[in-house]
């Protein structure tokens, strides 16, 4: 199985139609979004074609395909245009008998671990900085922002297949990887 992870799309039509095009090329099973999706929230400028009703519109069309976290920028008026769960602080995912604990990022995060165990996986966004690394026996992954990348990084997303997590630019260069071991 092949999972696409994305995050902190604040409603760039833009760059999500370039993410999605990443996610058609990489051959992926299902997109994780980690919050996010369709404001752009008091903190960030206004992204590349901001058009939040158009991204709804457009990762509807995916809702078969989707699992996805509830961001500090996301509300309960979000969930009645979009045709996919997306409230929840976090999800968790079984892959390759390890826990997988999907959230954005603003909750749970490198300083307010979830319970894991050895050899889990935490992923999440907001911070829009790349990130893969193992802290004692956890792993933490950032994929970055596909629309407004923080630190000089580029926008970017997330690919998980079998052992082996990568995070790529939208060009599908690898910047960042860890190996699942």
């Amino acid at each position: 199985m092949k999972i696409f992870f994305i995050s902190d799309i604040h409603g760039s039509h833009y760059y999500l139609k370039k993410a999605l095009d990443c996610f058609k090329k990489e051959e992926a099973d299902h997109i994780v979004i980690l919050g996010d999706a369709l404001y752009h929230g008091p903190r960030n400028s206004l992204p590349k074609e901001y058009n939040p009703k158009e991204v709804a519109n457009l990762l509807n069309e995916y809702k078969d395909k989707i699992i996805a976290v509830r961001g500090n920028c996301d509300s309960e008026v979000d969930q009645m245009i979009i045709n996919y769960p997306m409230l929840g602080d976090y999800s968790i995912i079984l892959n390759n008998n390890r826990k997988m604990f999907l959230t954005h990022g603003h909750i749970y995060n490198e300083d307010n671990l979830p319970n894991l165990s050895k050899g889990d996986i935490l992923i999440h966004g907001h911070t829009h900085i790349p990130v893969a690394e193992k802290l004692d026996s956890i792993y933490l992954i950032n994929p970055g922002s596909i629309s407004l990348p923080k630190e000089n990084n580029p926008n970017s997303y997330g690919i998980l297949e079998g052992e082996l997590f990568q995070i790529k630019d939208l060009e599908g260069i690898v910047i960042k990887s860890i190996e699942l071991d």
